[in-house]
This record gives structure tokens, C-alpha cells and sequence, in this order.
């Protein structure tokens, strides 16, 4: 018997995290955002019918450490000083509880956490609109922004869209 992998849960969270190297500070925004216990596998776009938002805290419950968890994520790093790193994943509800919604992810340098959770909904919207001809029930996303220090400090700033199976 093949077993659908398809969530039916879904939180949303984000972090940042710096660290001389690369790859720590990816580990640190990771920590933030409370999701470094996974192997996290990235995947699209879609929000399956019927899949409930529930809180980071609630969906945490959920999983186990080492667990594969599926998600749709947005990162960015540098170790420029000064730069604003920003993230957000953007979200797209469907009408009807039986048809699937779209998630975006967006990231950008210099950008605000506004425009870019903005963007991030633009995206999710239209991505949904030019699937159903419709607008979404409602959208929204979840943005991050950080600046990077001045001591040449790598910093990943996370947006992500974490699924329970």
C-alpha cells in the first residue's frame, strides 16, 4: 500500500541567527525559529485542501527530533556589514475547503519586513488567481528582517511554512 504524503497541518515561523561562519548562522536562525531538530526537506508551493494552521508551539508538539519535515522556506544570508537581509513566506487561502491554496516565498536585500511580507502575498495571491480566476479567501504572510553587524559576522534571516504529515 503507497501512503499519500499529504500535511495536514501547517505553522508558520521565522528566525535569525548570526555566527562567524556561514552554515552556524544558518543553524542559529534555525534554533530562532525553533525548527533545527528536523531534517528539513524544501518543497513548492501548495497548501493541500482542507490542511488547518495551527500555532509554532502546537505544531512543534507534533514532531520529533531527526524527523524529515517537509516545508516551504525563504533564506538569505550575508556577512556584508550594514545590510538588511529580509524573508517572508506569503500565504493564499482558498475559497472553498476543498481546493488547495498557494504559499510564496520571497526574500530581499534592503527591503523592510513590510514590503517584503507584501510581496510575499502578492506572489501567494497571484499565483492562486491565475490557477481559479478568483481572488483568495485571504492571505498573509509572515516577514523577518535583521541588519547585519558591523564586525563581518555571517547573518541568515528564515521565513518558513513548516508541514505536519
Amino acid at each position: 500500500m503507497i501512503t499519500k504524503l499529504i500535511p495536514k497541518k501547517v505553522f508558520f515561523t521565522s528566525g535569525v541567527g548570526t555566527h562567524p561562519e556561514h552554515l552556524e548562522s544558518f543553524e542559529v536562525a534555525l534554533r530562532d525559529a525553533g525548527i533545527e531538530k528536523f531534517n528539513l526537506v524544501t518543497v513548492s508551493s501548495i497548501l493541500p485542501p482542507g490542511c488547518e494552521i495551527v500555532d509554532p508551539e502546537e505544531g512543534l508538539k507534533e514532531l520529533s527530533p531527526g524527523e524529515i519535515v517537509f516545508c516551504v522556506m525563504s533564506r538569505t544570508s550575508s556577512n556584508e556589514p550594514r545590510r538588511m537581509l529580509s524573508t517572508s513566506v506569503g500565504c493564499a487561502f482558498p475559497r472553498e475547503i476543498n481546493k488547495h491554496g498557494y504559499i510564496s516565498e520571497y526574500h530581499a536585500y534592503g527591503e523592510t519586513a513590510e514590503d517584503v511580507g507584501k510581496h510575499a502575498e502578492k506572489l501567494a495571491r497571484s499565483m492562486y488567481s491565475t490557477w481559479t480566476n478568483e481572488p483568495p479567501s485571504r492571505t498573509f504572510s509572515i516577514p523577518r528582517s535583521s541588519v547585519t553587524g558591523e564586525n563581518g559576522d555571517w547573518m541568515t534571516v528564515i521565513s518558513a511554512a513548516v508541514f505536519i504529515i
